[in-house]
């Protein structure tokens, strides 16, 4: 599937249970690819799942529109255009380029609630 908004997803397992949504923090293993398969990042190496708050603003744009609604055990394919990643910006000595389109496989591990919802 297609987003207007420069995002692609493609749910490759649903996962089951709640849904991820805005405030919650989630807990995901990815691996981050370039369009030509260069690998630049990957949690599965570090052993233990990424975390941040969804809609905190504390990672790419694609991230934060591109986990909403997944459930736990979920995996999705996200493509996300260089105005959702990083833009212009050259990031790593080159290790993503400017105005890259970013590829990412990910696996929605856990969420915690956000609190008073």
């Amino acid at each position: 599937m297609r987003l207007e908004n420069g995002l692609g997803y493609l749910d490759l397992t649903v996962g089951s249970g709640q849904e991820a949504k805005n405030g919650d923090k989630v807990f995901a293993h990815y691996a981050g690819t370039l369009e030509n398969g260069t690998k630049f990042d990957n949690s599965y190496d570090r052993g233990e799942p990424f975390s941040f708050v969804l809609g905190g603003g504390m990672v790419i744009k694609g991230w934060d529109l591109g986990l909403l609604g997944m459930k736990i055990g979920g995996k999705r394919k996200l493509v996300i255009s260089p105005e959702l990643g990083y833009g212009s910006r050259d990031i790593g000595n080159g290790l993503i380029p400017p105005d890259s389109t970013l590829y990412f496989d990910v696996e929605l591990v856990d969420i915690q609630t956000s609190k008073g919802q």
